[in-house]
Formats: structure tokens, C-alpha cells, sequence
């Protein structure tokens, strides 16, 4: 079965939220990036070269080393393991593995061996020059040995692993067949970024991640179309042991295909700058989303999402979880009523994509037991103050404790759900505490809104909102109604 259906968004940033409690285990070759920037005027008088004027440099990690980045970026932790050169650039890695919060124990320095360094020389963002260092030879016996025993140690606390293939050494020889092998007995599951047309090394693998060029090179033949995506991919899982393929198609999107399923998931079209590092964010982020819960598909177009991200900055870049999040707001739209019922967790997320878009954030609260027509009116005229409205809405045993032992009428779900499926409405929070306080800290919105038979002093969550540069609307209500009577004009204190 070849299926083009999006999966809902909700599962998908349930997913995100929970990247925070992920561990992810990175083996691979470890490179360093550096770019130096500079502006050419004249030729050299020694050769008809260019003479490039140096104007700064920046380092960056790349390969295994940028998916760590990516990793730690995204708010989960990670563990690398590999062998690098005892020398300046290897000691540049583990000061920026340092920097970053990953653990270095898991990371060994030899001697005898080089750490791989790319140099790039742009004038005027245009690349000029590419020097790479490095020498590509597989592991002796006592490198092997200390790689391998660093990764049973850490593969005790990690969720999900990762074999970042760049050629460069540390995979070859049957190292990541063994690697392989002691994740199926350990039931973790392993995700390799594959390089070389010889995909056997990594069988048994949970699946890798080729482009399309890359899965056509591996099966002998072009492919190009969506059959012949799945016929490659599957050829791969019968010969191979994967349980699933997922192959990156560029401006394609992305296939995630399983023996007998296969989802396309179209990108989002955008402006591509770089695509350096791209492959190292999908599948960062494709084993985080794994880890968190998500199945396969929602994985694959959380990680479609963050690859569209990359493409569009220049180098190898990192993605954060706003980025991310504003990404998945674009290619699959709002959420619909069913899934605008968010923990906390997911809110905070969801309110920083939206600001991150330069949308506006509103928020209210309240109990909204019985809903009727002055509750309605409150919100819409609480959504026509901002592009987005979050309704904080208090769990039952908060109300039980507002209200009297009678209440609520309905319970939290049903409220949540009525609430949720109105068109003023973008999404619900319910919180167990007696006021939002805590609520409205989590999500800072950029308008508080009230009923006018409060005062300023009395709103709660008003001076966090304010000292954040946000304002509170009190919204006038019509002469002996409440705050859930019929709604009339708004006045708003900054």
C-alpha cells in the first residue's frame, strides 16, 4: 500500500515535548567544520589565483559531530563515542562537545590518528575553496576494543542510537555490524545514516536513512519515481534485515517505507541556501521523535519538517525547537479541535512557534462549566485582540475546590472538548492549580484577557505579563451581567 496521508499534528508536537527526556547514542566520524570568510579584490601576482582577504572564521561540528549539535539543540541529551587525532582539531571537538553539555568519556584520542577537518573559504557567501585534512584508515585492534567497550557503557542509558557513517573510518571492518549486533541484544534500536553502496555492513540495522541517490546506488539502478522508491527501499529490507527504509528525496520530501506499507511525505517549498549537514538534522531528529512515541510516519514528517528548516540557513546548521515547531505549523497547519488539547508542556512549545512566526498570543482562563452564550462572547472578543487565543481551563478538582462538592457539571474532558472545537479558540490547557499563575509564567502570552469586573490589581498573572511586555484587556461587560454575561466593548492597560 502506497499512502500520501499526513498524520494530525498533535501527536506530532506531543512528540517534540518530549524530546526533553531522551538520551540519544551517536557513533561515527567526528569532523570538524571551519569556515573563514573573507572578500577577494585583485589576483595574486604569484599565480592567476584569487587572493582571498580573511575577514573571521567560525568552527562548527560536523558529521556525527553535527548531529550531536542537533541533538542537544533540540533539547535532548547525547552521548558520542568514537576515536579522534590527539591533535588541535580533536581538541577543538571535545572543547565544543564540552561547550555544548554532550558527555565527552565516550570520545578517545590517538595519536596516530587524524582528526578529519573541512575548510571552507567563502568571499561574499560564494564558496571558493574547499581544504579537507584527513586520512581515512579503519580502527586498529585496541581503538576497536575502546570504542566498543565505551558503547555498552553508554548504551545502558541511551534510548535510541544512532551510526553516523561518513566513510572516514570508524564504521568499517565490520564495526558497525557489531555495533549492530549488541543493540538488537540490548532491544534498542539502532538508525544509520549509511555511506557507500555496500549496505550489508549495516544488516540487521533498525533502518537507514539514504537520499535517493544514495538508495539508487545501493540497489544498482536509478530511482526517481514513488514505485521505484519503494521497490529500492524494499529490496534493501528483504536483502538487509531493516525493519523500515527512510529515504530522503530533497525538494521531494520524504518515503518511509516498511515491508508492507509505504508513506510519502511531501516537503514544504522554501528558498535552499545550504543542504551541508540536512542529512545529519533529518535523522537527529527522525530518532529523537522515534524515542519520544512517535510511530514511524510521524517521525518521518517531524523530521521532513526539520530538514526543510536546514536546507534554508547557510552551513551546517542547527535546529531548535521553535524552528521546528513553527515549521510543522506551516507544512500541516493548525491543529484541528480534537487536538488543540495540550498539557503544559506542549502549550509552551506551541506558544513559542507561534511567536516565533510573529503571531500575537492571547490568553484567558476560567472554569466554563456550563458553556453558554456569554462564555462565547468572551472569547470571541478575547480572539479578536491577538492571532492566536490559548484558554486556560481549570481540571475538576480545581473547580471542586472554587465551586463546592456539586461541581463541575461536566467534567474537564467534555469541557475541553466543547471548548476546543470553537472557532475562537486555538488551544486548551487545563491546569489543576487554584489560578493560571504558574500557567501564564509557562507561556508569557502578549495579552492577558479579563472580564472588566476585575481590576488590573486583581488579574492574576498581570504584573508577569506586563514586566514581559505583554498588555491585559479587560473586556466591559454589560450593566449587572458577570464575566459570563453577554460581553460589550474592550479597554486595554499596558
Amino acid at each position: 500500500m502506497i499512502n500520501h496521508h499526513l498524520p494530525s499534528p498533535e501527536p506530532l508536537h506531543r512528540a517534540i515535548a518530549r524530546f526533553g527526556g531522551v538520551t540519544a547514542l551517536v557513533v561515527g566520524d567526528f569532523i570538524l567544520d571551519r569556515f573563514v570568510n573573507g572578500v577577494i579584490e585583485r589576483i595574486s601576482p604569484e599565480a592567476p589565483i584569487p587572493v582571498l582577504h580573511g575577514r573571521g572564521e567560525m568552527l562548527a561540528m560536523g558529521g556525527a559531530g553535527n548531529v550531536v549539535s542537533n541533538i542537544v539543540s533540540l533539547g535532548a541529551a547525547a552521548i558520542p563515542v568514537s576515536v579522534i587525532g590527539a591533535d588541535k582539531a580533536g581538541d577543538d571537538l571535545m572543547r565544543m562537545l564540552g561547550e555544548l553539555g554532550a558527555e565527552t568519556f565516550g570520545l578517545s584520542q590517538q595519536r596516530d590518528r587524524m582528526t578529519s577537518s573541512k575548510s571552507r573559504f567563502s568571499a561574499l557567501n560564494q564558496q571558493v575553496l574547499r581544504f579537507d585534512e584527513e586520512e581515512v584508515k579503519p580502527l586498529n585492534a585496541g581503538e576497536r576494543s575502546t570504542l566498543v567497550e565505551h558503547f555498552r557503557t553508554a548504551l545502558a542509558r541511551a534510548d535510541i542510537v544512532i551510526l553516523s557513517d561518513y566513510g572516514k573510518g570508524m564504521l568499517l571492518d565490520g564495526v558497525a555490524g557489531e555495533l549492530i549486533a549488541i543493540c538488537r541484544e540490548a532491544g534498542k534500536p539502532v538508525l544509520v545514516d549509511p555511506k557507500g553502496r555496500d549496505y550489508a555492513r549495516y544488516a540487521g540495522a533498525t533502518a537507514v536513512t539514504p537520499n535517493r541517490k544514495e538508495l539508487g546506488e545501493a540497489v544498482g539502478r536509478a530511482v526517481f519515481a514513488d514505485d521505484e522508491i519503494v521497490a529500492a527501499a524494499r529490496d534493501l529490507i528483504s536483502a538487509h534485515g531493516f525493519d523500515f527504509v527512510v529515504a530522503t528525496r530533497s525538494e521531494k520530501g520524504m518515503s518511509v517505507v516498511e515491508p508492507d506499507d509505504a508513506r510519502h511525505i511531501a516537503t514544504q517549498a522554501r528558498e535552499v541556501f545550504d543542504v551541508s549537514g540536512a542529512g545529519d538534522t533529518v535523522i537527529a531528529t527522525f530518532a529523537l521523535a522515534l524515542a519520544a512515541g512517535a510511530d514511524r510516519v510521524q517521525a518521518g514528517s517531524i523530521a521532513n519538517a526539520a530538514g526543510g528548516v536546514v536546507v534554508g540557513k547557510r552551513g551546517t546548521a542547527r535546529l531548535t525547537v521553535e524552528e521546528l515547531t513553527g515549521a510543522l505549523f506551516r507544512s500541516h497547519g493548525p491543529v484541528t479541535h480534537k487536538d488543540a488539547i495540550l498539557d503544559a508542556s506542549a502549550a509552551a512549545r506551541m506558544v513559542a512557534a507561534w511567536k516565533e512566526e510573529g503571531l500575537t498570543v492571547g490568553f484567558t482562563n476560567g472554569c466554563f462549566d456550563i458553556l453558554h452564550a456569554g462564555h462565547v462572547s468572551l472569547l470571541h472578543a478575547a480572539r479578536s485582540q491577538c492571532d492566536r487565543l490559548v484558554l486556560g481551563l481549570n481540571s475538576d478538582a480545581s473547580v471542586r475546590r472554587l465551586k463546592g462538592s456539586g461541581r463541575p457539571v461536566n467534567d474537564q474532558h467534555d469541557r475541553a472538548c466543547v471548548l476546543a472545537a470553537l472557532a475562537s479558540v486555538d488551544a486548551v490547557v487545563v491546569f489543576e492549580e487554584d489560578t493560571p499563575l504558574a500557567l501564564i509564567e509557562a507561556l508569557l502570552p502578549d495579552i492577558l484577557v479579563k472580564g472588566a469586573d476585575y481590576t488590573i490589581d486583581k488579574v492574576v498573572g498581570a504584573d508577569v505579563v506586563q514586566k514581559a511586555g505583554g498588555r491585559v484587556v479587560l473586556v466591559d461587560l454589560v450593566a449587572g451581567k458577570s464575566t459570563t454575561g453577554t460581553i460589550g466593548r474592550m479597554r486595554a492597560t499596558n
